[in-house]
């Protein structure tokens, strides 16, 4: 069911200000920025070896992250699990009475599809689900 962490999502109020730390202290390796309008966030990517790291700046006071900022401050915002088939999954936890915030995927960073369980179910951790848009070849 789970292939592994996709990603690990970490809530800032700049990306410009937290980025030095990862590339430059730890020496990871950015890659982009991508402005998630639906969310309304920037996203950096950061190449962390097995996991990426995404750094998320809201880009409007009333955006999700920006509320989270509000109330716990910056950090971990949540913690996203490779799949396949992540409709079936999506079924499968709503079968085991795990409470869903998407009852149906979405269309997240990177044209990944996405479906986030309440942190409810999950201890306080906000868990996605991430299934990666299938890639395309010209032959």
């Amino acid at each position: 069911m789970i292939k592994n962490v996709n990603h690990i999502g970490i809530a800032v109020s700049s990306i410009e200000t937290a980025l030095p730390f990862y590339t430059e202290t730890l020496g990871l390796t950015f890659e982009a920025v991508e402005h998630v309008a639906e969310q309304r966030v920037r996203v950096a990517f950061i190449n962390a070896g097995n996991c990426k790291l995404e750094l998320l700046e809201p880009t409007s006071p009333d955006s999700p992250v920006a509320k989270f900022i509000e109330k716990r401050g910056e950090g971990i915002h949540h913690v996203a699990l490779s799949v396949e088939s992540i409709e079936d999954r999506i079924q499968e936890m709503i079968e085991k009475g795990i409470p869903m915030i998407d009852k149906q995927s979405r269309v997240g960073a990177g044209g990944a599809n996405i479906a986030f369980m309440h942190p409810k179910a999950s201890n306080g951790v906000l868990v996605e689900f991430c299934e990666k848009a299938a890639k395309h070849h010209d032959n």
